[in-house]
Protein backbone atom coordinates (compact mmCIF):
# COMPACT_ATOMS: atom_id res chain seq x y z
CA UNK A 1 0.00 0.00 0.00
CA UNK A 2 1.36 3.68 -0.80
CA UNK A 3 0.00 7.31 0.00
CA UNK A 4 -1.47 6.97 -3.75
CA UNK A 5 -3.24 3.97 -2.76
CA UNK A 6 -4.91 5.80 0.11
CA UNK A 7 -5.43 8.85 -2.13
CA UNK A 8 -7.21 7.80 -4.67
CA UNK A 9 -9.19 5.00 -2.68
CA UNK A 10 -10.55 8.58 -0.70
CA UNK A 11 -12.19 8.87 -3.84
CA UNK A 12 -13.73 5.93 -4.51
CA UNK A 13 -14.95 6.65 -1.13
CA UNK A 14 -16.56 9.92 -2.21
CA UNK A 15 -18.11 7.88 -5.00
CA UNK A 16 -19.53 5.69 -2.41
CA UNK A 17 -20.73 8.42 -0.14
CA UNK A 18 -22.47 9.95 -3.58
CA UNK A 19 -24.12 6.15 -4.00
CA UNK A 20 -25.55 6.12 -0.69
CA UNK A 21 -27.24 9.80 -0.94
CA UNK A 22 -28.88 8.21 -3.95
CA UNK A 23 -30.01 5.02 -2.15
CA UNK A 24 -27.87 3.04 -3.25
CA UNK A 25 -25.27 0.06 -1.40
CA UNK A 26 -22.20 2.65 -1.03
CA UNK A 27 -19.80 1.04 -3.12
CA UNK A 28 -17.23 3.26 -5.11
CA UNK A 29 -14.60 2.45 -7.92
CA UNK A 30 -11.98 4.56 -9.51
CA UNK A 31 -10.18 3.89 -12.48
CA UNK A 32 -6.66 5.28 -12.62
CA UNK A 33 -3.64 5.05 -15.22
CA UNK A 34 -0.67 6.83 -15.08
CA UNK A 35 -1.52 8.68 -11.68
CA UNK A 36 -4.36 10.27 -13.81
CA UNK A 37 -7.93 9.65 -12.93
CA UNK A 38 -9.21 7.67 -16.18
CA UNK A 39 -12.68 7.20 -14.67
CA UNK A 40 -15.31 6.53 -12.26
CA UNK A 41 -18.11 4.80 -10.69
CA UNK A 42 -20.91 4.00 -8.12
CA UNK A 43 -23.56 1.57 -7.73
CA UNK A 44 -25.95 2.23 -9.98
CA UNK A 45 -28.63 -0.95 -9.39
CA UNK A 46 -31.55 1.09 -7.93
CA UNK A 47 -31.63 4.16 -10.19
CA UNK A 48 -30.90 1.85 -13.26
CA UNK A 49 -32.84 -1.03 -12.00
CA UNK A 50 -29.96 -3.08 -13.45
CA UNK A 51 -28.21 -6.01 -11.75
CA UNK A 52 -25.01 -5.34 -14.04
CA UNK A 53 -24.82 -1.87 -12.67
CA UNK A 54 -21.87 -2.27 -9.93
CA UNK A 55 -19.64 0.67 -9.18
CA UNK A 56 -16.55 -1.62 -10.60
CA UNK A 57 -18.44 -2.26 -14.24
CA UNK A 58 -19.52 1.57 -14.75
CA UNK A 59 -15.88 2.84 -13.98
CA UNK A 60 -15.07 -0.01 -16.31
CA UNK A 61 -17.63 1.12 -19.18
CA UNK A 62 -16.66 4.63 -18.74
CA UNK A 63 -12.80 3.77 -19.19
CA UNK A 64 -13.53 2.00 -22.09
CA UNK A 65 -15.81 4.46 -23.52
CA UNK A 66 -13.57 7.26 -22.81
CA UNK A 67 -10.21 5.51 -24.31
CA UNK A 68 -12.05 3.62 -27.27
CA UNK A 69 -10.58 0.49 -26.18
CA UNK A 70 -11.63 -2.82 -23.90
CA UNK A 71 -8.20 -3.29 -22.47
CA UNK A 72 -7.20 -1.26 -19.68
CA UNK A 73 -3.28 -2.37 -19.65
CA UNK A 74 -1.73 0.11 -17.64
CA UNK A 75 -4.83 0.87 -15.10
CA UNK A 76 -5.18 0.66 -11.46
CA UNK A 77 -8.90 0.05 -10.35
CA UNK A 78 -9.37 1.01 -6.46
CA UNK A 79 -12.62 0.04 -5.39
CA UNK A 80 -14.30 0.41 -1.27
CA UNK A 81 -15.40 -3.35 -1.44
CA UNK A 82 -14.19 -6.46 -2.61
CA UNK A 83 -15.32 -7.43 -5.95
CA UNK A 84 -17.90 -10.17 -6.70
CA UNK A 85 -17.71 -12.80 -9.23
CA UNK A 86 -19.15 -10.18 -11.99
CA UNK A 87 -16.76 -7.57 -11.45
CA UNK A 88 -13.73 -9.68 -11.66
CA UNK A 89 -14.60 -11.27 -14.69
CA UNK A 90 -14.89 -7.87 -16.30
CA UNK A 91 -11.62 -7.34 -14.31
CA UNK A 92 -9.94 -10.10 -16.00
CA UNK A 93 -11.53 -9.41 -19.58
CA UNK A 94 -10.13 -6.00 -19.65
CA UNK A 95 -6.80 -7.11 -18.33
CA UNK A 96 -7.21 -4.71 -15.50
CA UNK A 97 -3.49 -5.39 -13.51
CA UNK A 98 -3.65 -3.91 -10.51
CA UNK A 99 -7.01 -3.76 -8.04
CA UNK A 100 -6.74 -2.29 -5.00
CA UNK A 101 -10.01 -2.61 -2.32
CA UNK A 102 -11.04 -1.39 0.95
CA UNK A 103 -12.94 -4.05 2.85
CA UNK A 104 -13.41 -7.37 2.15
CA UNK A 105 -16.88 -9.07 1.14
CA UNK A 106 -17.37 -12.26 3.24
CA UNK A 107 -20.73 -12.66 1.23
CA UNK A 108 -19.52 -12.64 -2.36
CA UNK A 109 -15.60 -11.35 -2.39
CA UNK A 110 -13.48 -13.27 -5.03
CA UNK A 111 -10.02 -11.84 -3.91
CA UNK A 112 -9.41 -14.52 -0.78
CA UNK A 113 -13.10 -13.92 1.14
CA UNK A 114 -14.85 -16.28 -0.26
CA UNK A 115 -12.87 -17.69 -2.81
CA UNK A 116 -9.61 -16.21 -4.98
CA UNK A 117 -9.37 -16.35 -8.73
CA UNK A 118 -5.48 -15.91 -8.62
CA UNK A 119 -5.29 -19.47 -7.47
CA UNK A 120 -7.05 -20.47 -11.17
CA UNK A 121 -5.01 -20.17 -14.20
CA UNK A 122 -6.78 -17.18 -16.42
CA UNK A 123 -5.20 -15.62 -19.51
CA UNK A 124 -4.63 -12.71 -17.23
CA UNK A 125 -2.97 -12.15 -13.60
CA UNK A 126 -4.72 -9.17 -11.34
CA UNK A 127 -2.18 -8.10 -8.85
CA UNK A 128 -4.85 -6.92 -5.61
CA UNK A 129 -3.91 -5.12 -2.29
CA UNK A 130 -6.84 -5.35 -0.02
CA UNK A 131 -7.75 -3.26 3.28
CA UNK A 132 -6.56 -0.09 2.08
CA UNK A 133 -8.62 1.88 4.18
CA UNK A 134 -11.13 -0.62 5.54
CA UNK A 135 -12.58 0.73 8.27
CA UNK A 136 -14.03 3.45 6.70
CA UNK A 137 -14.86 1.53 3.60
CA UNK A 138 -16.31 -0.69 5.74
CA UNK A 139 -18.10 2.13 8.04
CA UNK A 140 -19.76 3.24 5.11
CA UNK A 141 -21.85 -0.03 4.84
CA UNK A 142 -22.21 -0.84 7.97
CA UNK A 143 -23.73 2.97 8.71
CA UNK A 144 -26.02 2.63 5.49
CA UNK A 145 -27.33 -1.08 6.60
CA UNK A 146 -28.16 -0.01 9.95
CA UNK A 147 -30.14 3.23 8.78
CA UNK A 148 -31.85 1.20 6.44
CA UNK A 149 -33.15 -1.52 9.30
CA UNK A 150 -33.77 1.36 11.21
CA UNK A 151 -36.44 3.09 8.21
CA UNK A 152 -37.87 -0.36 7.91
CA UNK A 153 -38.27 -0.85 11.21
CA UNK A 154 -39.48 3.07 11.73
CA UNK A 155 -42.51 2.50 9.04
CA UNK A 156 -43.48 -1.00 9.23
CA UNK A 157 -43.28 -1.38 13.19
CA UNK A 158 -41.11 -4.35 12.58
CA UNK A 159 -37.60 -5.31 13.37
CA UNK A 160 -35.65 -7.59 10.38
Amino acid sequence: MTGMDERWMRRAISRAKAAAKAGEVPIGAVLVKDGELLSTGRNLREARRNALLHAEIVAIDRACRKTGAWRLEGCTLYVTLEPCPMCAGAILNARIPRVVYGCRDPKAGVYGSVLDLRDYRFNHYTDVTGGVLESECAGLLTDFFAQLRKRKTDTKGMTF
